[in-house]
């Protein structure tokens, strides 16, 4: 017996680890996110005027062009949508669809959202997605009492995504680190919305992944259908999202959706691409902001106590990242770079998973 509890200790205490601070030891597949994540979605902003609001031609409609989860609003800050009811989860969910809900935070009142959020899960949701944008911006607190609270109510294992922006060096004071930190959401959903942005698919998905991918969780993106997105740009997204091995994907909005472009999301045949690496964001001294605080609680993870996760890259970061970059062998420039993100990860994770291993032994002994 003691040795099952041991086992059961340790594998726990594995699975855990990567967790922390939004860490995945090994890239993301769609075997690794639940299935509501991996597959194609369709994003519903207003039921009643999705298909007339006829949940049947819904389903007729997702079952006809591969769409595998809808995600419906449930809830705007603290106020539940009456839309989001147990009665149609039951029936979209009774038909083979994946069903999650999401919920636009403000974070004025973050318990208040907290329960609202919540309340996707007691309608039937098999997740839930947040959705924080400007007005979320410098608000690290409310961030952290949303998702303690979330997480208290809904349970630690219960999914949750988190969308927002794609070029975080455009919203650098919005806090995705504590979104996509410990205990938050084990999915990131960039908006990918390349028309809205004004430039191409490949420029938009490739500054995405440089500018995620530091936060370790699954990117799942979001691409365009409105805005009269042309097949072949959904075409592009689609391959891009393979190529960099997305779980899934998902897509804003159904009722802006045109029958050419369902035609298209229903198309089996997605491009192989060879896109290569996106790279990682270049980081020095003087620079600010969430992408500086995320490597500063990795640096914080992998032993740096002397740092301190404020989002200021000073003295104290540089000679961590300096530290680090002797000891691994790599080029000493004091710089959050290509060469160095990788590292940190790893390093950060390693020292989690071990930290966590050694305390799931003593437990169990």
């Amino acid at each position: 017996m003691a040795l099952n509890r041991t086992h059961r200790w340790l594998v726990a205490a594995t699975i855990t680890a990567a967790a922390l601070l939004g860490l995945q030891a090994q890239p993301a597949t769609a075997a690794r996110v639940h299935p509501a994540f991996a597959t194609q979605a369709m994003w519903i902003w207003q039921l009643p005027k999705t298909e007339g609001g006829s949940v049947e031609r819904i389903i007729a409609r997702a079952r006809a062009n591969r769409i595998g989860a809808v995600y419906i609003k449930s809830a705007d800050a603290g106020n539940r949508w009456s839309q989001f009811s147990a009665a149609a989860v039951s029936q979209l969910k009774a038909a083979g669809l994946r069903v999650c809900g999401w919920q636009f935070v403000y974070g004025s009142r973050p318990l208040t959202e907290a329960a609202a959020g919540a309340a996707a899960k007691a309608a039937g949701a098999e997740c839930l997605i947040i959705d924080a944008e400007s007005a979320y911006k410098g608000k690290y607190s409310s961030a952290a009492s949303y998702m303690k609270e979330l997480r208290r109510r809904v349970g630690n294992s219960f999914p949750l995504g988190f969308t927002s922006f794609p070029y975080v060096s455009f919203h650098t004071t919005l806090p995705y680190s504590v979104f996509l930190g410990a205990r938050g959401a084990q999915v990131n959903m960039p908006q990918v919305y390349w028309r809205d942005i004004g430039t191409t698919v490949t420029t938009a998905m490739t500054r995405t992944w440089r500018e995620n991918r530091i936060y370790g969780r699954p990117i799942v993106p979001i691409g365009q259908t409105y805005q009269s997105a042309p097949v072949s740009d959904i075409a592009r997204f689609r391959a891009f999202a393979r190529a960099w091995d997305a779980p899934g994907y998902s897509w804003w909005e159904w009722s802006t959706t045109s029958a050419r472009q369902w035609a298209a999301l229903a198309n089996r045949n997605v491009s192989r691409i060879n896109p290569g690496d996106p790279g990682w964001p270049a980081l020095g001294r003087g620079a600010k902001g969430d992408p500086v605080r995320q490597g500063q609680r990795l640096l914080i993870a992998s032993g740096y106590r002397a740092v301190k996760a404020n989002g200021i890259f000073g003295d104290a970061t540089a000679a961590a990242v300096r530290s680090l970059q002797e000891s691994r062998k790599i080029e000493v420039t004091g710089m959050l770079d290509s060469a160095t993100w990788p590292v940190l990860m790893k390093v950060a994770a390693a020292r989690i998973t071990g930290r966590r291993l050694a305390s799931a032994a003593r437990r169990s002994s």
